[in-house]
């Protein structure tokens, strides 16, 4: 099968973000960095970044953004609940937890898409999509439960802030469609990251460094706010564009298995079969997807 070019735009932002995830990880148990900082750094850096380059690029696209109410509005929801909420929701949820349990939990988002758009279109899901909602919730309950429904295997704290990733990806990958199609993509993500980091920096005031520093926070941190933000959601909303958000966001599922080897393999999580299980159903959308296109 060939993978169009929003495909490979798609797949190469996942692995980056699965990476990210596990580095952040890292530096949350490690080195005491505090996720707040650093999602306000990694929004700050990356959103002045994009914001820059669109004004060399085409200063006059930069701003048109700006001069309608209702792309004012939309502009600031997409900052605020789009860019600052997939990223804390995601980061806290590794805090509380691990990168490979959030990583999974946040990819229940294409399910939370696939209903958006049964709803929308008011049409019950395909049996493709039907498929993958039941394989995304099985998968949910083996990861959070190791398969003992009496208990969970994650603390309620790190539940909720999975869920609200998952939300909060759906929400950031429906909502600037509009957006994208109408301006400039750089710009639209680039005031989208500094809107939701300037409002974060406000609250976490990121001149004050918390954490322990060394050569691996400095190559990790780095990592994160190039390689990890910079790029893939530049990537990522630039194929939502391309191939739409309900492909882009389940091609998108090949995060959770980046981030899941790489936290078991390096920082030696424990994930027991029922939790490998899991992930693989979740996972699995991917494959749907892949016979779908």
């Amino acid at each position: 099968m060939r993978i169009s070019k929003g495909g490979v735009f798609v797949l190469t932002a996942a692995v980056l973000w699965g990476v990210s995830g596990t580095f952040a990880q890292f530096l949350f148990q490690e080195r005491d960095i505090e996720a707040e900082w650093l999602v306000s750094i990694r929004l700050l850096f990356a959103g002045s970044s994009l914001v820059l380059y669109s004004l060399v690029k085409n200063k006059k696209e930069t701003f048109l953004v700006w001069k309608q109410a209702k792309d004012i509005r939309e502009q600031i929801m997409f900052g605020l609940f789009g860019m600052l909420g997939v990223q804390l929701t995601y980061f806290s949820a590794i805090k509380h937890s691990n990168a490979a349990t959030a990583t999974v939990m946040q990819y229940l988002g294409p399910v939370l898409i696939a209903a958006y758009y049964s709803l929308v279109r008011k049409r019950w899901p395909s049996k493709r999509e039907a498929l993958a909602i039941v394989l995304a919730i099985s998968g949910t309950f083996l990861l959070v439960t190791h398969g003992d429904i009496g208990k969970l295997s994650i603390t309620p704290v790190a539940f909720v802030w999975g869920i609200c990733a998952a939300f909060a990806l759906a929400f950031n990958s429906i909502f600037p469609i509009r957006l994208l199609k109408r301006f400039e993509s750089t710009a639209v993500i680039g005031w989208g990251m500094l809107i939701g980091g300037l409002l974060s920096g406000i609250i976490t005031r990121p001149w004050i460094v918390p954490g322990t520093w060394d050569i691996y926070t400095f190559a990790f941190c780095g990592f994160i706010l190039i390689l990890g933000s910079l790029v893939p959601f530049y990537l990522y909303l630039n194929a939502v564009k391309m191939i739409g958000a309900e492909t882009s966001s389940l091609m998108a599922s090949v995060q959770p298995l980046s981030a899941t080897l790489l936290a078991v393999i390096w920082l030696q999580v424990p994930f027991i079969f029922a939790d490998w299980l899991g992930a693989i159903f979740i996972i699995a959308t991917i494959v749907i997807l892949a016979k779908k296109t």
